[in-house]
């Protein structure tokens, strides 16, 4: 096996209702196209081996997207990787930058512990309401949820998984003078990941009738691994004028 790369990317505007299988096809034949040495998998029907971070929900916009490529070879340099792979993907994908993996590092589906979410909220809302809102779910002993797992539904505690939940103008146009109301969330992946939807439906039961908060757009802002207690992204983003692509993953 030759080098694993890993490619941090976004993902917003038409391209987020692209379903994740059509999306893993746009990815190896972008991937084909740049030269890159694809391994791809035994059997019948071989595929280019891709592992993606944790799943994102259709519809939802992402800054931070993770992607690893196993290679049979090497990539050789990757400095220019990331501009030359945008350019090969449809509008709404954006390459970030890309790594080398250092041998021995954990899939992303076992390396991220929690994700954080900026979530814009329908219609108007008074924000010492909202601010209510999110410290009632905070202080709350238990938030349950129905799950259906193989056709069987059963209720689950949400509360350990939400980490943080406050107001958030983070989803403000620049220059706004009125912003959107929106929640700003983190919300923990182990044992089990929990979707902005589950967490909607969390927030309509918690609240009174006035304060019962529909989601309109959510955007994963952060995916988070915890390493010899030192909390990071899988890969962090390039800083602004420096290179896109570069180094090794950290």
């Amino acid at each position: 096996m030759g080098e694993i790369l890993r490619l941090r990317y976004s993902k917003h505007g038409k391209v987020v209702w692209t379903s994740h299988r059509d999306a893993a096809r746009i990815w190896e034949r972008a991937l084909r196209r740049a030269g890159l040495p694809l391994a791809y998998s035994e059997g019948f029907t071989p595929r280019a081996r891709l592992s993606f971070g944790l799943a994102l929900p259709t519809g939802a916009a992402s800054d931070a997207e993770y992607l690893d490529i196993v290679l049979e070879g090497s990539a050789g340099d990757v400095g220019g990787l990331a501009p030359r792979l945008g350019a090969m993907l449809p509008e709404g994908f954006g390459v970030d930058r890309v790594a080398r993996l250092d041998p021995g590092e954990p899939s992303l589906q076992e390396a991220v512990t929690s994700c954080s979410w900026e979530i814009e909220l329908d219609g108007s809302w008074d924000r010492h309401a909202l601010a209510g809102l999110c410290a009632e779910v905070l202080a709350a002993p238990a938030l349950p949820v129905e799950r259906e797992r193989k056709g069987r539904t059963s209720t689950d505690d949400l509360r350990p998984a939400v980490l943080t939940l406050a107001p958030s103008e983070a989803m403000a146009p620049a220059g706004a003078t009125v912003a959107p109301a929106a929640i700003s969330v983190e919300l923990a992946t182990q044992p089990r990941g929990v979707r902005p939807g589950e967490l909607e439906t969390v927030l309509r039961q918690a609240g009174p009738l006035s304060v019962r908060p529909a989601f309109r757009r959510c955007r994963r802002t952060h995916q988070w691994i915890t390493r010899d207690g030192v909390r990071r992204e899988p890969l962090a983003a390039a800083l602004p004028g420096a290179p896109r692509a570069q180094g090794r993953a950290s």
